[in-house]
């Protein structure tokens, strides 16, 4: 599960310099890559990160929404595809995504109704989803991380490459109590690994589930649907959810349902037949309970594996995180067109999302997403490629 630490100081003149936008613009890192990516509609001009690894793979990221843009893999004769949905202008981005590639917060995923009490008060959020003709405050609001633009600054330690993403979430923005301070840092390593790191710290009691909204199609993006991927979840029970997509509360066995991944299944094997859960997510928007042990604490362990069998190319998604949002991308319609060219129809990427569990502030029964003033939100993942 995250980890809750005493907080950190932070040095002054480093926070000044972030603030002045020295960060952003830094040059000379050797394997990042900086250029611009464009400008907001209220004029903020936005970087694009790129770094490289000593095998030849790339992640780009983006400050606007901590967007990771692209990210290749190759496959098993070393060929390298980009592997993650989005798009190549910022303009794109900011006019509608499915929150591609994107940083989401302060609560990824769904409370029910846009409200939750905490210490007695109830705090009322923006209603910016309606699954089922049902509203929820989905993935931090109207303008949740994945719209605000974030001070980034290009680091490195031993082989590996990243940039270091933060920013302050203001008390009462889309709703939510405190002043939320936080650094997401995207690693790429020398593993072929994108590691992210996720911190956080407040100034009055809050909910903060914060997660990566990666799309990805194993083939390449834009190449198909992801029907003939291999899932493998290692999570014995799962989170039933209503027709407004909100936890009934209950962590349900997979056993002898179509969201039994203990084993590998393709996404198309049963995706569409008429499990109630099924139809009311339109297919897999579920919430897995990863299968950890109470003594693993703080580790990472492995919660999904995806293999792709015309490329080889494999992914494994590890967290300390106890839960992972398995979406099979069932809202793309064709409407978005990709970085090839390629309109993204239904379910042409799919989504591993590490979290705590949806609606968490109003289910008494399940882990907290609470942060508290003097704790630090601490939480890694890291995706893992490789080919066979």
């Amino acid at each position: 599960m995250r980890k809750i630490v005493s907080p950190l100081s932070f040095s002054r003149v480093a926070a000044l310099l972030l603030a002045c936008g020295l960060g952003a613009s830094a040059k000379g890192v050797e394997g990042i890559a900086t250029q611009p990516f464009g400008t907001t509609a209220d004029g903020v001009p936005v970087q694009l990160y790129t770094m490289t690894n000593a095998h030849g793979m790339k992640a780009s990221v983006t400050n606007y929404g901590a967007i990771v843009v692209e990210l290749t893999a190759p496959d098993r004769t070393g060929h390298f595809d980009d592997v993650v949905l989005g798009f190549s202008k910022l303009d794109t981005y900011l006019h509608g995504s499915p929150y591609f590639g994107a940083i989401v917060g302060r609560f990824g995923n769904r409370i029910a109704n846009g409200r939750f009490t905490l210490d007695g008060k109830t705090y009322t959020l923006a209603t910016n989803d309606h699954p089922g003709n049902t509203p929820c405050a989905l993935h931090g609001g109207v303008k949740g991380f994945d719209k605000r633009v974030w001070k980034a600054e290009p680091v490195t330690r031993k082989n590996d490459k990243g940039v270091k993403l933060s920013l302050r979430s203001p008390d009462g923005e889309e709703g939510y109590p405190g002043n939320l301070d936080v650094t997401v840092t995207y690693w790429l390593t020398a593993n072929n690994e994108l590691k992210i790191d996720y911190s956080a710290t407040t100034d009055k009691a809050t909910p903060v589930n914060i997660t990566h909204h990666g799309y990805f199609n194993l083939k390449g993006e834009g190449k198909g649907d992801i029907l003939d991927h291999e899932v493998t979840l290692h999570a014995s029970r799962f989170t039933p959810v209503d027709k407004g997509l909100i936890p009934t509360g209950k962590l349900q066995p997979v056993k002898g349902t179509p969201f039994d991944f203990t084993k590998p299944h393709t996404i198309g094997e049963r995706v569409n037949t008429n499990d109630v859960q099924l139809l009311n997510g339109g297919g897999y928007d579920h919430n897995w309970v990863l299968d950890r042990k109470k003594t693993d604490g703080k580790k990472l362990t492995l919660a999904a594996e995806v293999q792709e069998p015309t490329t080889g190319r494999r992914m494994e998604v590890w967290t300390n995180e106890i839960g992972v949002q398995f979406y099979s991308g069932n809202f793309l319609d064709g409407h978005f067109t990709g970085k090839g060219g390629a309109p993204y129809i239904k379910r042409s990427g799919l989504c591993l999302e590490t979290q705590h569990f949806p609606d968490s502030p109003n289910q008494k029964a399940f882990p907290t997403t609470i942060l508290k003033p003097g704790q630090t939100y601490q939480s890694t993942t890291i995706y893992r490629f490789s080919a066979r």
